[in-house]
């Protein structure tokens, strides 16, 4: 959630900001209700100002043994109205928050123009595309013959799930450790394990609620829980409503966890195969961190989801998101393409982010400052480090061989008793 002060004192600024990103604040229904709520609020303190005097009144003719009944109604009258200013300032506030809440960050100034991915900007790219001597199968008939079986995924759940057996149910055990072993050993991070389910205050929190719900799978209970998108959720959602020492900042967490996506604004896109699942295995990397510290901080986490791609040999590059294809939190985000020899492309692996304030204030997630011994709000970034499923898919298409078998990468062998093929 943006801060509300900007819209008071820089209306017009964030209006242009926001436009960046195609989204139309409307001004004027936001200036009427911020209009009504200065009013009310007025209307409310001159009212408790005025119950306090008459109720100063009250006491000093009580000690004169004046009859004080005609000035009891009086205050009576008064904490009527001033009950109905403060349940109508209440509403006001509470359409003001709602507003508040569908509005994106606003992004950083090295953010590029553009409306959709094709307007992304390439920052660089890692490694070279392998050169077969045959034609390159895709991971779904490479994948099929070897224990990747998405009818039987289809039978127990619904389309876009899948079953994995055997060795290659091994292999993303393999990645999964690699990730972890590494972004703990290598990068620092504290390894960490979540509740797959959320509350409503948690996806608040991170962003995910009240604008993507469609997106989520709800458990019918009372409360509501929802599974996790990401593990970014619960993983951020341990800072919500604490305020940090800065002695243990940075705070630098790595998180293993399913995850459960409706898709539902994805319809009929990638249908075929382990692209778009409802539910994968993702490992998720969160800094909290100071606010002059998340620039760096953000260069830091994307080039530790980049060092996992290097070790695995999989070729991919680094992309800038334009405006128009940040997500709805983020204030800048790097996207981690890895190479497809199936698809003949890159595809996304890791999308890697700065929220800046925009979760925290949601959060009400500080660090205490020492500078100034106040409370202030934290910055939070995080990053596939990486997908384990596409990851997986990269490791099929890039590592194939002619006979359909798949040489396993030399990182991963130790995590699979030294098996080299796979096939």
């Amino acid at each position: 959630m943006l801060d509300p002060r900007l819209f008071r004192s820089e209306l017009e600024q964030v209006q242009q900001q926001l436009k960046r990103r195609g989204f139309d604040f409307d001004v004027d229904t936001y200036s009427a209700l911020e209009a009504r709520r200065k009013d009310i609020q007025v209307k409310t303190q001159d009212l408790q100002n005025e119950r306090n005097t008459r109720s100063k009144a009250i006491g000093q003719a009580k000690a004169k043994g004046e009859d004080i009944q005609p000035l009891l109604d009086q205050v009576q009258n008064l904490g009527d109205q001033l009950k109905a200013a403060e349940t109508e300032l209440d509403e006001v506030q509470a359409q003001l928050n709602a507003i508040m809440e569908g509005v994106p960050n606003i992004l950083d100034e090295s953010v590029p123009e553009g409306k959709s991915d094709a307007d992304n900007v390439e920052i660089s790219r890692w490694g070279e595309p392998p050169q077969f001597d045959f034609t390159p199968k895709d991971h779904v008939d490479l994948g099929e013959p070897l224990g990747m079986n998405f009818e039987l995924g289809a039978k127990i759940a619904s389309a876009r799930f899948v079953v994995l057996a055997g060795k290659l149910a091994t292999l993303q055990r393999a990645i999964i450790q690699l990730m972890l072993d590494t972004h703990i050993n290598e990068h620092g991070y504290q390894e960490t394990y979540v509740p797959f389910m959320a509350n409503a205050d948690s996806l608040r929190g991170t962003g995910q609620l009240p604008k993507f719900e469609a997106d989520l799978f709800t458990v019918k209970n009372e409360p509501t829980f929802y599974l996790i998108p990401t593990a970014e959720v619960p993983v951020t959602n341990i800072v919500r409503d604490v305020i940090v020492d800065a002695k243990h900042m940075p705070l630098k967490y790595v998180c293993h966890s399913p995850c459960f996506r409706s898709e539902a604004g994805a319809y009929g896109s990638d249908v075929r195969g382990m692209i778009r699942q409802h539910q994968f295995e993702k490992v998720e990397l969160v800094q909290i961190v100071p606010p002059e510290q998340s620039a760096q901080a953000h260069e830091e986490l994307t080039a530790h989801a980049e060092n996992i791609l290097k070790i695995l040999k999989l070729p991919y590059r680094k992309v800038l998101l334009c405006a128009g294809d940040t997500g709805f939190s983020s204030a800048k985000t790097y996207d981690l393409e890895v190479w497809l020899p199936g698809q003949q492309k890159y595809r996304e692996i890791s999308s890697c982010s700065n929220f800046k304030d925009f979760q925290a204030r949601r959060l009400q997630a500080r660090w205490r400052n020492p500078e100034t011994g106040k409370p202030e709000l934290v910055h939070t970034l995080n990053g596939s480090g990486l997908a384990a499923g596409r990851t997986l898919i990269a490791i099929l298409e890039n590592y194939q061989n002619a006979d359909g078998s798949i040489t396993v990468p030399e990182a991963l062998r130790k995590y699979m008793g030294g098996m080299e093929v796979i096939g």
